[in-house]
């Protein structure tokens, strides 16, 4: 007994320690309408004042509010609130509040003929108590004043027509209910409307209507064309819809979507083979929900579409999408979340934008040509061959084949060339079908500082054997092991050269590349291992095949005998020991890797004198050339040596710091971690009305530091970023955190630069990989318009 009264006090105790002391009870705070009561009035047709009346007691946050109009009748400025009280907040940090009453205003042009504009109001607050409320949404129809221009409209389809013709037509206006929606959910077919007519033989038009309070997704949208007769519709097919541009939500079960609240006209055109009237079935599949209520499941509707006859299409060229019902769409699609940027779908209003072209290379995967597909990605492959990705893989396989010294003909170096760029494609292959198939990036990995510097430490220990070291007096024990290591990663060894091959696809060159991310993007979407593995493959042979030509070249171009042989191993030990610095320069700070590079260099300028002034087997010119390089090699060690101890960091700018030359004036991102960071940070700029540009980087990347070097340090590109906010994510370290944020997006790693506007992503404007200035600013200006 007294050992259960005392474990009974000692959890009362605990409790009682856990309740905080400013506990409220739920019943003495005000429902939330109460607290916070809402409403909203237009002065004018380009002026509408949103107004809280705040009780006593309550605030708001001023950066969790948020307004603007569902549809695009209202073109708005960014909401203008007054300034706030400045409050700490446990939760947000230094914050702005409001007490007593608010009234924010929106401004912009309302079009012609429309009578009243629907708003979607955010916003979030407190008790003083300490008791804070969950995020409100709600909906408000305000009536505008009078108009003298408005134009009656016609009946049915009319108004699209008319839109289609050069006119134009307000959409229809539903009213939602403020306050969100408490009344039982209406039956699905009064909840959402479905309509269809061919305006004529080259475009349908469809027609959705969700009723006052309700919403439906775009993205969940599907369209099948069929005859009457359960036949195929031979000879015409879906092009891609015309969505008008719809209103970003943030979805708690699909993340960042559009969706529509009011009527919303989407014309669809047509490709034919022929020019005759056809009798048709338009089958329609979509989704959407009830305000602040319940989800409906998929719902079809099937419509009788009489097609009068209209023009034949012209085919579409090598290279482009192929048209052909939603049927194919739907598998051919690069992403779930993205079908309004998928290749046959369009966002935005007549003009198609282009697409991601990582989107546009899982589709063509997915098409019904996949051997031209699969042909795109070994060109793919030969043109990243000459990116930096592939520049390291260069002396490796030359230091292997030739790093002995000997010269084993070209039959033997085709060899073995072919089994480092087989083994490298394998690798290469599997890595990428599981990033695919459960989102591990095998390369990514493999970028952990003891990983990179135990095969730094194999370049070193291979570029020792190539300097004699070996045949120093070192124990017998060690003289074996180092001795076995360079016998089997040289040029005689198929099974060493392999596995550096394979090494070398974890190890040196993890870039992610528009084709790369597509194919794994396919996989994901598909879990179709053997096509998407197959392109990989090869993608990872084009890249491979000019190294076939260096190891041919390294195999076959030495001399027969002489000293010769002995430069050559001393070059490829210098050679492997620069690769072990780049290597290590992913965890190294920049001025120790700036310091290493110039000790390299000046070791090289001291072998390359002691050789012009020792060896008697050399010509005149050959000692003069190595003299005059020696000098050369000294100057530049040299410089590296007194820039690192500036601070330097660009080993081939050593000594801007010194000379006083003014660095390259970098982009100011704010680093995010997690997605909780990242959503806050969308919300904050659509509530100023910002674009945002969202960076993944990582120390590892070489691509990345391209970007960060060649692109985002020019004057333009910080011209054309002004109005943006910019975050990075620096993903260097690949925890679990950095992963999810990866995942969240469908990315494999970096680099990728995605761009959000009205806080959902532009996804046909993503960026994988390394781009020029000229090309950025253009993809960043698209981004404003």
């Amino acid at each position: 007994m007294t050992r259960l009264l005392r474990c009974t006090l000692a959890a009362t105790a605990l409790l009682l320690a856990i309740v905080p002391a400013h506990a409220v009870d739920e019943d003495d705070l005000l429902p939330v309408d109460q607290a916070f009561v809402l409403s909203a009035t237009a002065p004018s047709r380009e002026r509408i004042e949103i107004s809280w009346k705040i009780a006593d007691g309550y605030y708001l946050y001023k950066h969790r509010i948020g307004a603007q109009p569902t549809d695009s009748s209202f073109k708005f400025n960014p909401l203008q609130l007054p300034a706030g009280k400045p409050k700490h907040d446990e939760f947000f940090g230094d914050v702005e509040t409001y007490h007593g009453a608010l009234t924010a205003v929106l401004t912009g042009a309302s079009a012609t003929g429309v009578d009243a504009i629907t708003l979607k109001v955010k916003y979030q607050g407190c008790a003083e108590a300490g008791v804070c409320y969950p995020p409100q949404t709600r909906t408000l129809t305000v009536a505008l004043p009078a108009d003298a221009n408005v134009a009656s409209g016609d009946d049915g389809l009319s108004a699209l027509g008319r839109s289609l013709a050069g006119g134009s037509a307000a959409p229809l206006l539903g009213t939602a209910p403020t306050g969100g929606t408490d009344a039982l959910p209406l039956p699905p077919e009064q909840a959402f409307g479905v309509e269809a007519i061919a305006f004529d033989g080259n475009t349908v038009l469809l027609r959705f209507t969700p009723a006052p309070g309700y919403y439906l997704y775009r993205d969940k949208t599907r369209l099948k064309l069929d005859a009457n007769d359960g036949s195929a519709l031979a000879g015409i097919s879906l092009d891609r819809p015309r969505w008008p541009k719809g209103v970003s939500h943030r979805d708690e079960h699909f993340g960042n979507v559009i969706v529509y609240f009011d009527q919303v006209e989407v014309p669809v055109p047509l490709r034919r083979e022929h020019a005759d009237a056809a009798e048709a079935t338009l089958t329609v599949g979509f989704q959407g929900c009830q305000t602040d209520g319940i989800c409906y499941p998929p719902m079809t509707r099937t419509l009788a579409l009489s097609l009068p006859a209209g023009t034949v299409t012209p085919k579409p060229k090598p290279g482009e999408m192929p048209a052909g019902t939603v049927t194919e769409i739907a598998a051919a699609d690069a992403g779930e979340a993205d079908v309004a940027n998928s290749p046959f779908v369009a966002g935005g209003s007549d003009a198609l934008p282009t697409q991601a072209e990582d989107s546009r290379l899982a589709a063509a995967l997915a098409g019904p040509n996949k051997l031209w597909a699969l042909l795109l990605f070994f060109g793919g492959g030969l043109l990243l061959s000459f990116t930096p990705c592939v520049y390291p893989m260069i002396p490796i396989l030359s230091g292997l084949i030739a790093g002995r010294g000997e010269r084993i003909g070209a039959q033997r170096a085709f060899t073995l060339s072919f089994v480092y760029v087989l083994a490298n494609a394998l690798v290469f292959t599997v890595a990428g079908v599981v990033a695919g198939l459960v989102g591990a990036n095998l390369q990514a990995a493999f970028q952990t500082p003891w990983v990179l510097v135990a095969f730094a430490g194999l370049f070193v220990a291979l570029s020792l054997s190539m300097f004699g070291l070996y045949e120093l007096q070192l124990p017998a024990s060690w003289r074996a092991r180092l001795g076995e290591l360079s016998d089997h990663q040289r040029g005689g060894s198929w099974a060493g050269v392999a596995t550096m091959g394979a090494l070398s696809a974890l190890i040196v060159g993890p870039c992610v590349a528009p084709p790369l991310a597509a194919a794994v993007l396919y996989i994901s979407k598909t879990q179709d291992p053997v096509l998407g593995g197959a392109a990989l493959f090869l993608l990872a042979m084009g890249m491979g095949a000019p190294l076939l030509a260096f190891g041919v070249a390294a195999g076959r171009g030495l001399p027969t005998s002489g000293p010769w042989m002995i430069a050559v191993q001393r070059v490829f030990g210098f050679v492997f020991i620069g690769l072990a610095i780049w290597m290590l320069s992913r965890i190294l700070p920049a001025s120790w890797v700036l310091a290493l590079w110039g000790l390299l260099a000046l070791a090289m300028a001291t072998w390359l004198l002691s050789n012009s002034t020792n060896s008697a087997a050399t010509t005149p010119r050959t000692r003069m050339a190595a003299r005059f390089a020696a000098v050369v090699l000294g100057v530049i060690g040299a410089a590296q040596l007194v820039g690192a101890l500036a601070g330097g960091r660009d080993p081939l700018q050593p000594l801007a710091g010194v000379l006083g030359a003014q660095p390259a004036r970098e982009l100011e991102f704010k680093l995010i971690k997690s997605s909780a960071d990242l959503d806050r940070e969308i919300d904050a700029a659509r509530a100023a009305g910002k674009p945002l540009l969202f960076d993944f980087y990582a120390d590892w990347c070489v691509a990345c530091k391209e970007m960060e070097k060649y692109t985002f340090t020019e004057a333009s590109v910080h011209a054309a970023l002004a109005g943006f906010v910019l975050l990075k994510a620096d993903v260097t370290a690949n925890d679990a955190v950095d992963q999810a944020l990866m995942q969240r997006f469908g990315i494999i790693g970096p680099p990728a630069t995605l761009f959000f506007v009205d806080g959902a992503e532009r996804r046909e404007l993503r960026l994988i990989g390394f781009e020029k200035t000229d090309e950025f600013v253009a993809r960043t200006q698209r981004a404003q318009d």
